[in-house]
């Protein structure tokens, strides 16, 4: 009898259909990757189910490391690199023997060099791969690493009465001392370990402050010492290239990193202050962008409303919210959503945060002359089918936008405004005439980021009578995170989008044409059935996502 594969288990289970596996299968001729994980990343099937079924097929135990806590000795039988190389981590050990999670448990190779590193025997069980990364993230840490060297450097140091004007060859040297640069990597590591978005740097009258945010919310992760602070600033500028001679004036540079095999882009802003210059590190992990429309948070009915429109073959699809609401992100996807052999994508941005194949991106250049209105006019003389502008700031480039779209090709930008019909309201400001306004825009997507609640430590709860009424959640029942490990005592991981889609049809155009106020627009938008930001998310509320704060933190406006 011949053996089963894993597909036939999935199958038998039900977690997969025959119509599903034909399609991979297809696509994996097409990719040349595996079936197994083209399932699991099309989210046919879940890493968990999959991991599940392969360890049926192979005879080794399954376990969901999410249970297991994992004590320091263990860890130390497999070093950090090691065990990121092979996607394997210690769970247990009794006696001489290490039991190890991995991904693949057949591969005697791996195994081998496992024994010789540990000096131990291996018992293997399987783990899915994201539950390994996670647990290593976790177990392998180093933020006692960053106060050691805080310490060792601080025990070196000089104590100074007061403070000290160095001059630029000794700002070099102190930027180059090993100390110096192990704890300016271990900041950056630990940023990147913690998911963080930006790493602020803050001069007080006495100590510094290193702070992360991480999901839209600022912690403080360290206290360095103030003498510290020449050393720290001066590496940080040679790495991004900046004057590191210059203190008085605002500077902006940039570096890349590999970090765990993964591209990192440094973008670093300096600014004086009364105390010091303020120093922000914006990190780009080009592996973490989310691009996969199902991924950003959209209802079912949304993303396929969403869909239509980006799919059409002229317009101007705008997204609209503040800075830091992931507008990008949501751009990037539909541009990946609707790439494609045929069609030529070409992109004006300020800056370029991520590299999409296929897609020629350029970034604006002012001193060089090029800005979005200069870039996009260039842009429409390179025979672009599809046309993503990174932002409209002005009359000049509402216009340029606007022509490309009434002569046949679309174009994706975006607008600061706090809801979708306000994004009419900015243009007619900048003095773009309503008709033009009507006939060329199609839709307006707004959107704001709210923290998602922690899986590990979920719990539910009964919301007060006054928040259920004045929410209209009578009888609901709520959640909120706990706070644990995983999350760090937030109760949160990750983010996820809230959205209001805005879909021009004959009704709305005829009151931008009669220059009628946004509140008008979107009554008339709700009337149609469009769903305001803060219903979209007290949607994600009922279903357990996030929290009623979150909700109303990022909707107060309305």
């Amino acid at each position: 009898m011949a053996k089963k594969t894993v597909e036939q288990i999935l199958l038998e289970r039900s977690l997969i259909t025959e119509e599903q596996l034909k399609k991979i299968k297809d696509d994996s001729k097409k990719k040349g990757m595996p079936v197994g994980k083209l399932l699991v990343r099309s989210g046919v099937v879940s890493e968990d189910d999959y991991a599940q079924a392969t360890s049926e097929i192979l005879g080794v135990p399954y376990i969901d490391l999410a249970n297991y806590l994992v004590d320091a000795a263990t860890i130390k039988c497999i070093p950090e690199n090691i065990a990121r190389k092979h996607k394997a981590i210690p769970v247990f050990k009794i006696g001489s023997t290490v039991t190890v999670a991995m991904t693949d448990p057949k591969d005697i190779m791996v195994i081998d060099d496992l024994t010789r590193r540990s000096k131990c025997e291996i018992e293997v069980v399987l783990a899915a791969e994201s539950a390994i990364l996670n647990a290593i993230d976790q177990y392998y840490g180093v933020t006692g690493s960053v106060d050691e060297v805080i310490k060792d450097i601080d025990k070196g140091a000089k104590k100074d009465a007061g403070p000290v004007e160095l001059d630029s060859a000794k700002l070099s040297e102190m930027a180059e001392e090993a100390p110096v640069i192990k704890l300016v990597n271990l900041i950056i590591m630990q940023a990147v370990k913690d998911g963080a978005s930006d790493i602020h740097i803050e001069p007080e009258e006495t100590t510094l402050k290193v702070r992360f945010r991480v999901d839209g919310i600022l912690h403080e992760m360290f206290s360095p010492p103030k003498h510290l602070e020449p050393a720290l600033m001066s590496r940080i500028k040679v790495l991004s290239k900046m004057d590191i001679s210059e203190k008085r004036r605002p500077q902006d540079g940039r570096f890349n990193l590999k970090i765990e095999n993964r591209d990192i882009d440094m973008r670093v802003s300096s600014f004086p202050t009364i105390y010091g210059e303020n120093i922000v590190i914006r990190i780009l992990d080009r592996g973490s962008i989310l691009l996969g429309l199902d991924k950003l948070g959209f209802s079912k009915d949304m993303q396929k409303e969403f869909e239509k429109l980006i799919k059409r073959p002229h317009g101007i699809m705008l997204v609209s919210g503040p800075t830091g609401s992931g507008k990008t992100t949501t751009l990037y996807s539909a541009l990946s959503a609707i790439d494609s052999e045929e069609k030529n994508i070409i992109t004006v941005e300020d800056p370029v945060e991520y590299h999409l194949g296929r897609i020629r991106q350029s970034q604006i250049n002012p001193k060089a002359g090029l800005t979005f209105a200069s870039g996009l006019r260039s842009i429409l003389r390179q025979d672009p089918d599809i046309v993503m502008v990174g932002e409209i700031r002005d009359k000049e480039t509402a216009e340029i936008a606007i022509q490309a779209a009434l002569t046949g090709h679309m174009v994706f930008s975006t607008l600061h405004t706090n809801d979708a019909s306000g994004a009419l309201s900015r243009l007619i400001d900048m003095g773009i005439e309503p008709f033009l306004i009507s006939s060329s825009v199609v839709g307006i997507l707004a959107q704001r980021l709210v923290r998602v609640i922690c899986d590990k430590c979920k719990q539910s709860y009964k919301p007060t009578e006054e928040v259920s009424k004045g929410l209209g959640l009578e009888g609901k029942e709520l959640f909120k995170g706990k706070g644990c490990n995983k999350c760090k005592d937030t109760g949160y991981k990750g983010r996820i989008g809230i959205f209001e889609l805005l879909v021009i049809n004959d009704d709305i155009r005829k009151l931008i044409v009669d220059r009628s106020p946004s509140d008008v627009i979107k009554k008339k938008a709700n009337e149609s059935g469009m769903k305001v930001l803060r219903d979209d998310g007290l949607d994600k509320v009922v279903r357990g996502v996030t929290t009623v704060d979150e909700v109303i933190k990022a909707t107060q406006e309305e």
